[in-house]
């Protein structure tokens, strides 16, 4: 690093302070622009795998040269940064471009689509510069200071060049923050999201059943967020690979787990977990219901008991940690912990109806609905505050650089010796290829994975 350069990572957090006194040029952006996976286009295949395509589209109102500055993210467990542009749409017919003006008494000639760019990936810069207009003199001014423009006066009619690929991806003084208990905090919060998530995946605080029917007819989320079926552009991967419009690539994993469970990557969700440990049954007739899902739950004739485990069923470290939960929530056993994980991301209402519904009092529907949703909203965003501050720049920083940051001090393990060394832990057959580091508590592994990307340098459709 020279005297006054600062780092990528630096840099995104100013955009991010001032990102509403700068703007993008879309088009050039897009023109100089590569892919770093396999390009999907709108539709779905028949059996002859002939592309039928979605019968609406969308259309872009703010079909301008600059879009506002996007939004940036940090891959949970990769060295890579992503910037998601935010583009006005409305709704038309495929056939004809008939404009779709209400769906369901809602009005939609004013939607959103999201892009995402890929700045960095994989610890490299995909990125090179970004053609940008600035409004702010201030933010002129510590661009100036920081040494990122070399332009003498602030003009706000002209486009400056953000030269990116000539920073270091981050300060050669970074310091990280312990990782210790930041595992079994977010495991214990995201088997809770899989519950609520499982529970309302037809289920919505604002709309009735008929709407969201209507919604998914017109390629809408129950948010009101375009979902239009997609799939890959390329019907043959390795017919692909071999006329050179698809390329594979080696990318580097880096996750955080327990001495026990390597990776969150190894708790099942909710529906699953439920049909391997419980039953649901009719109070009235004792019918066991087969295949349990969390959908039924909000059947009043239905109660819940554990399955019957045969003695060939093996109790794993990842049953242990979901089932005082599951237990916890579906009122088998009041431990405790189900409230504990609420009031600390400040969903009391949904802990207080659990509390009433454990009690024996009869819970509305439509509260316990919107009970859930506010607080599957607070758990993701206290897990993706946990993500943001603690664990993705520390995965980044290793991405980058391949090593662990000075003050973390830690042997290398191949899977052989860290699975002799913690028996419980489970490894898949990239994580068997991997290294591992026992960080206090804690476990970092690192290991690869093959992925495709599309070659060719195209503007990015929106999809």
């Amino acid at each position: 690093m020279t005297k006054n350069q600062i780092s990528l990572v630096e840099l995104i957090k100013i955009f991010a302070e001032y990102r509403n006194n700068i703007i993008v040029n879309i088009k050039h952006l897009q023109e100089h622009y590569q892919r770093t996976g396999v390009k999907r286009i709108r539709g779905v295949r028949n059996e002859n795998g002939e592309l039928l395509q979605p019968w609406l589209t969308t259309e872009y109102i703010d079909n301008a040269e600059y879009v506002g500055m996007g939004e940036f993210q940090f891959s949970r467990n990769a060295a890579t940064i992503n910037m998601l542009v935010k583009r006005r749409v409305k709704l038309a017919k495929f056939e004809d471009q008939t404009p779709t003006i209400e769906i369901a008494g809602l009005l939609v000639n004013d939607l959103n689509t999201f892009n995402n760019y890929t700045i960095v990936s994989d610890g490299k810069i995909n990125v090179k510069s970004l053609q940008v207009k600035i409004s702010s003199k201030k933010f002129f001014d510590l661009l100036k200071q920081k040494g990122i423009l070399d332009a003498e006066e602030f003009d706000f009619r002209a486009e400056y060049t953000i030269q990116l690929d000539n920073l270091p991806l981050v300060a050669a003084n970074s310091r990280y923050s312990s990782i210790d208990g930041l595992f079994d905090e977010l495991a214990e919060i995201k088997v809770l999201t899989s519950i609520i998530c499982a529970h309302l995946k037809r289920e919505s605080d604002v709309f009735i059943e008929a709407q969201l029917d209507e919604f998914k007819k017109h390629y809408l989320s129950k948010n009101t967020y375009i979902n239009f079926p997609t799939t890959n552009e390329y019907t043959d991967i390795n017919e692909a690979l071999a006329n050179g419009t698809l390329d594979s690539k080696l990318s580097y994993k880096i996750d955080i787990g327990s001495q026990y469970i390597l990776n969150l990557s190894k708790l099942p969700s909710a529906n699953k977990f439920l049909n391997r440990m419980y039953r649901f049954y009719d109070k009235e007739t004792g019918e066991i219901i087969i295949k349990p899902s969390f959908e039924m739950a909000f059947n009043r004739n239905l109660a819940v008991r554990h399955r019957l485990l045969s003695s060939r069923t093996k109790i794993t470290k990842v049953d242990e940690l979901m089932k005082p939960i599951f237990d916890d929530f579906l009122g088998l056993e009041q431990n405790g912990i189900v409230g504990d994980i609420l009031k600390k991301v400040g969903a009391d209402s949904l802990a207080q109806l659990l509390q009433d519904k454990q009690a024996g009092k009869q819970i509305n529907k439509e509260e316990m609905v919107a009970a859930l949703t506010v607080a599957n909203k607070k758990l993701e965003q206290y897990a993706e505050n946990i993500y943001q501050d603690k664990i993705s720049p520390l995965v980044f920083y290793i991405g980058s650089t391949g090593l662990l940051p000075d003050q973390m001090e830690a042997k290398a393990m191949t899977a052989d010796e860290a699975a002799a060394k913690y028996p419980n832990l489970q490894f898949s057959k990239d994580e068997q290829e991997g290294t591992f580091f026992a960080v206090g508590g804690s476990i970092i592994s690192i290991y690869t994975k093959t992925e495709y990307y599309s070659k060719t340098v195209a503007i990015l459709n929106q999809f």
